[in-house]
């Protein structure tokens, strides 16, 4: 649920940092004002995504920044079984570098794999990115992105050449007649943007949810389709199926601006509502009702979130209101379009800025010689020696310890053991690894497994850029400016430092290390 902003006492003599939220993909802008007693309160910020409104996790982010539990120093161990002790930033760099300079001399460049995470900024992403392909020339690299909207993204390229959270500021959601929002819980997992749902209601629009369950977002409803899970497909291809037999299809816009709809209207013919209704378990007077919204709408968006993405066939499910969407005439257009709703606070920036296996920083792909030689140049390399495509997540996951995959691993800012998909079985093939480091503010399930664990700075100890479910690019200030030495390195990413412990002996690569250290620092 939304909260009120609580009662927070000012402190005129007190440092204040606008900000915003570190957790999902809404970015809410937030002040932050230090306290007498010497933490941080959380304060109201008028920004277009939560309009002043918090969740509750939002008004209670800082009470992280001095947890307890928090890691301030580099742990490790010389065995699993043994306990983990302190250590210096110097010894914990040198088993790291020890430990990748093992394992690709005697596994190969792949030997050692890299795994980011959504919550990273777009630097940090980035340098995860470049410190893989330029330093340790390894392909296998991917992040936890892949379990979140990497279906939705497949499916927008499909599409529209090009993969976008949201084409369109959440403020253009009030003006859309019609909204089909396909397997998100809004209400309870990104509050403050049910404002935006609000006013669309306040103005006379609809809002049809798709979800199995009945939620506080469906209950706000005009219409639920709960369908039986795993039906995705069906129910967008029976719609479009009831909207090419009512004459709700654009015509003009299917002729001039798309292709193959001949194949996908003799798909969705065989999707006839009675049919559809034994699929989905959706009655078939909600079918016709849903379509006549949609249809008649002069203004209509379909959304869509991890329901229909995270099934094993989560891009066709997403193409399928993909393409209901277009033959609507309900793309490209004010108030209307297709759009993914982003979970992570950063899943868009870090596939942007070369997270994923395949790709390279401003969606350049790895097997596109052209852009192959554009990134090269850019980071003073040779095109040749960027490594090709890697495996995806979970393959690289379920590889890890085995005969050609990956026998040492770098995380970071991902709770593997936990977030996973067959979370146990991933678990078992951490501990197959010859080698884990985890870089983590807490000592996480994953990090408990690893050899070296590195201290890493929080939200509001860094400073960066982070790129919300809009698209838009938001500064992220450093708030906390700590004062004891040991803390400042939790500053800077230790990505610069494996640089420096990791760097190839030739003169190539003494060029390539200094040129990573300066970038990347």
């Amino acid at each position: 649920m939304l909260l009120q902003q609580p009662d927070i006492e000012a402190h005129p003599a007190g440092r204040t940092c606008r900000t915003h939220c570190p957790y999902c993909s809404l970015q809410c802008g937030m002040t932050l004002a230090s306290a007498e007693s010497g933490g941080w309160t959380v304060g109201a910020r008028d920004f277009p995504t939560n309009r002043g409104g918090l969740c509750q996790k939002g008004w209670t982010s800082t009470e992280l920044l001095a947890h307890p539990d928090r890691l301030t120093t580099p742990l490790v161990r010389d065995r699993r079984s043994e306990p983990f002790r302190r250590a210096s930033w110097d010894e914990a760099m040198t088993r790291i570098a020890e430990a990748i300079g093992r394992t690709q001399q005697r596994y190969g460049p792949d030997g050692v794999g890299m795994f980011g995470g959504g919550g990273l900024t777009n630097e940090k992403a980035y340098a995860l990115g470049k410190f893989a392909r330029v330093a340790l020339r390894t392909s296998q690299i991917d992040y936890n992105g892949r379990f979140c909207m990497s279906s939705a993204a497949a499916a927008s390229i499909k599409a529209f050449g090009a993969d976008r959270g949201l084409p369109f500021p959440l403020a253009d959601i009030a003006g859309a007649a019609t909204v089909l929002l396909v397997g998100s819980n809004l209400a309870e997992t990104m509050p403050p943007v049910m404002q935006h749902f609000q006013e669309q209601k306040d103005r006379g629009g609809s809002l049809i949810v798709v979800d199995p369950r009945a939620t506080p977002t469906s209950a706000a409803s005009t219409l639920h389709l709960q369908l039986t899970p795993g039906t995705d497909s069906a129910l967008a291809n029976g719609l479009l199926n009831i909207a090419i037999k009512e004459g709700y299809v654009d015509q003009a816009f299917i002729a001039e601006r798309t292709i193959d709809f001949k194949i996908v209207r003799r798909i969705a013919a065989f999707y006839w509502p009675s049919r559809v209704e034994r699929m989905t378990g959706v009655p078939e007077r909600q079918l016709y009702q849903a379509a006549k919204l949609l249809g008649k709408a002069p203004t209509a968006m379909i959304l869509t979130a991890r329901g229909p993405e995270q099934q094993s066939n989560g891009v066709n499910n997403v193409l399928s209101f993909i393409n209901l969407a277009l033959a609507l005439g309900k793309v490209g257009k004010p108030h209307c379009g297709y759009g993914c709703l982003t979970g992570q606070g950063n899943g868009q920036g870090g596939r942007e800025h070369g997270q994923k296996a395949d790709q390279l920083p401003g969606y350049r792909k790895l097997d596109n010689a052209e852009h192959r030689r554009h990134i090269a140049q850019v980071w003073g390399v040779s095109d040749q020696d960027l490594p090709n495509p890697g495996q995806s997540a979970y393959e690289m996951l379920d590889a890890m310890g085995q005969e050609g995959g990956v026998r040492a691993l770098l995380v970071f800012g991902s709770n593997l053991a936990v977030s996973a998909p067959r979370a146990a079985h991933v678990e078992q093939r951490l501990k197959d690894l010859d080698f884990l480091a985890v870089s983590d503010f807490f000592l996480s399930e994953t990090a408990e497994l690893a050899d070296v664990v590195l201290p890493t700075a929080q939200w509001a100890e860094e400073e960066g850029t982070m790129t919300n479910l809009e698209g838009r690019v938001i500064l992220r200030e450093r708030a906390v400016q700590h004062d004891v030495p040991a803390l400042r390195k939790l500053e800077r990413p230790p990505v610069p430092g494996l640089v420096e412990a990791n760097g190839r002996g030739d003169a190539a690569g003494e060029r390539e290390r200094h040129a990573l250290v300066g970038s990347l620092g």
